[in-house]
């Protein structure tokens, strides 16, 4: 009998050579400054232009576009290495590629793709995409904001909260109902620059992590836009949604996983440096017990999360099932390990000068952004149960 082959689960060679780029640049350009401006809640601009400048933003994103067209798998590699050292710089992943640029991709005229793809690809313009409301956050179809349209023009009136890089962004894609009777059926989707009359924002709304990536509430007041600035057609925003939803949870999930890893880094370092009862403390057996799930939760996290891209880069889009696997247990793993590793590093865990206290504040956000872990164990429990299947 002929054994079927085991897939190979090595990264292809170009893929190797970019995360050794994106890891050499975070290393230099990012991790030096992360803890400072993280408490300065300072927005990294120049260093998320270089990261354009580097082509950091368009892995899924043909070169016509100004992409490189490497696709979702080197896109989550780029996401995890950027997050290991800034979560709030791994944002940018999804403001600027997965919320914006593959949005666009998928649904716009050639006309919109080449007004506004390949600026967002080189951070020329900062992008940010509006769904949440005060009352509407994983209920997306409770949403109130409107879109009224007049002759030729769209007047866009409500509210949007929690809007990563709202008040800095160019651009934003804004999901409103055109026709509030017809329920979800009625939701459309918008590009929007954001200096348009009628715009305003709240001061920057503090979170418990990702302090360098601004956020705040979008404000809209007969704020008026012309009918070309419909993203795909009338009320088909929500399956326009849930397509960018999959995809700014696959990068969540990658983001997750670059905290993971950056928290081991840290517990690790500490470990294998500081003494105690006459031996570094990673030679004690708890220490090291620890440390293995840490590791392991790491490793599974990240193969879940290359499982979802690797099926994206084959053109299986319809794998919401598998990016929710990916994204619950990679955010649940970072929370874990975040507690860990403060365990592990005591005292100094608790320092400010230390990253573990940032890395774990960073940790906590996961579980509740970009989809939190309840809704996603509802998804993924539904399908197994039989009552609704997550991949249609």
């Amino acid at each position: 009998m002929k054994l079927k082959q085991c897939p190979d689960f090595e990264l292809p060679e170009e893929h190797k050579l970019m995360q050794k780029t994106v890891r050499e640049f975070a290393k230099t350009e990012i991790m030096p400054f992360a803890t400072a401006d993280e408490r300065a809640r300072k927005v990294q601009r120049e260093t998320i232009s270089k990261m354009g400048e580097l082509g950091f933003l368009g892995c899924p994103i043909p070169e016509e576009y100004g992409g490189n067209g490497m696709g979702f798998l080197a896109h989550v590699i780029v996401s995890e290495e950027i997050a290991r050292a800034s979560c709030s710089l791994g944002v940018t992943l999804n403001t600027q590629t997965m919320g914006t640029s593959r949005t666009i991709l998928e649904f716009c005229t050639e006309e919109q793709k080449a007004k506004y793809i390949p600026k967002l690809v080189a951070a020329e313009w900062l992008g940010c995409f509006a769904i949440s409301e005060p009352d509407a956050g994983n209920d997306v179809a409770a949403m109130t904001t409107t879109a009224t349209k007049h002759n030729d023009y769209y007047f866009i009136n409500g509210t949007k909260t929690w809007i990563s890089f709202a008040q800095v962004a160019d651009v934003g894609v804004v999901f409103a109902y055109t026709d509030p009777k017809l329920g979800h059926h009625g939701m459309s989707a918008f590009i929007i620059e954001m200096d348009c009359p009628g715009i305003s924002f709240s001061a920057d709304q503090e979170k418990l992590g990702w302090r360098s990536a601004p956020t705040a509430e979008i404000y809209f007041e007969n704020t008026k836009i012309s009918a070309n600035n419909l993203l795909g057609k009338s009320g088909q925003g929500f399956e326009i949604m849930m397509r960018c939803l999959d995809n700014i949870r696959l990068t969540a999930a990658a983001r997750a996983v670059g905290n993971s890893q950056a928290l081991i880094d840290e517990s690790v370092k500490y470990a294998t440096q500081r003494q105690q009862f006459g031996q570094r403390i990673g030679q004690f057996q708890m220490v090291q017990e620890v440390v293995a799930r840490m590791v392991v939760d790491t490793e599974a996290a990240r193969l879940l999360t290359y499982r979802s891209a690797n099926q994206c880069d084959k053109g299986i889009f319809n794998n919401t099932l598998e990016i929710s696997m990916a994204k619950y247990y990679a955010s649940e793993a970072a929370s874990r390990i975040a507690d860990d590793a403060f365990k592990i590093t005591g005292a100094y865990g608790c320092s400010g000068q230390h990253p573990i206290g940032r890395l774990l504040r960073d940790a906590k956000m996961h579980q509740i952004l970009d989809g939190s872990s309840n809704i996603h164990k509802m998804i993924i429990g539904a399908d197994a149960l039989g009552f609704r299947r997550a991949n249609r």
